[in-house]
């Protein structure tokens, strides 16, 4: 197993690069998150690398953090019907720390996004990585405000500085993005609407 590569950059394109290592050249497929970091043509580069082995083919791929690799490897291993180019897509369209949230929170819509997943797939990441992304740190639960963007979190921050309970704060700001999907709810929107909410008193 080819696990790390450590040479020079020959040339590059959005999803490929030559490495030379001691005289070989390396062809490696990458994500499009290492892609926009590679330095300049013949400088040193290390990736770490994940080959790819079927009967008619070695592919290597490669990631300019350990983090990428680790959960381009979680998710060829453990999700159903995922393969080498999926996976990739998925680094390729959002960060390991975005998409940690997205599967906390179970956003399907966000999931839904990268090329090549809809809604179904979405939903099979959700299903098969839940619980299982531990090993790149401390992670927002469905509840938490780290899981959301940063337009509601500051809603809850303010809600929660004006004397309102977190938890009740983020219920209710979760409640109005429900309504919300396109997200055209300013900060001030969702403190209004969800004052509003919070504040009603029940009937009967």
């Amino acid at each position: 197993m080819i696990a790390q590569l450590t040479g020079t950059l020959v040339e590059s394109t959005m999803d490929t690069v030559v490495l030379e290592v001691n005289g070989v050249g390396y062809e490696v497929l990458i994500p499009l998150s290492t892609a926009e970091k590679l330095p300049t043509p013949r400088s040193r580069l290390t990736l770490f690398t994940y080959l790819a082995v079927r009967e008619d083919a070695l592919t290597l791929y490669g990631f300019l953090t350990r983090d990428e690799k680790r959960l381009f490897t979680l998710i060829v291993n453990d999700v159903k019907g995922f393969g080498a180019r999926l996976a990739l897509n998925v680094l390729s369209s959002m960060s390991v720390s975005a998409f940690c949230s997205a599967i906390a929170s179970q956003d399907i819509k966000l999931l839904g996004k990268i090329n090549g997943v809809g809604k179904k797939s979405a939903g099979q990441l959700i299903l098969d990585l839940r619980g299982k992304l531990t090993e790149f740190g401390a992670l927002p639960t469905a509840s938490s405000a780290a899981a959301l963007d940063t337009t509601a979190s500051d809603a809850v921050k303010a809600l929660a500085t004006l004397g309102f309970k977190r938890d009740d704060a983020e219920k209710a700001i979760r409640e109005l993005l429900a309504d919300d999907p396109e997200r055209k709810l300013s900060t001030s929107s969702l403190i209004t609407k969800a004052l509003g909410r919070m504040t009603a008193k029940p009937e009967g």
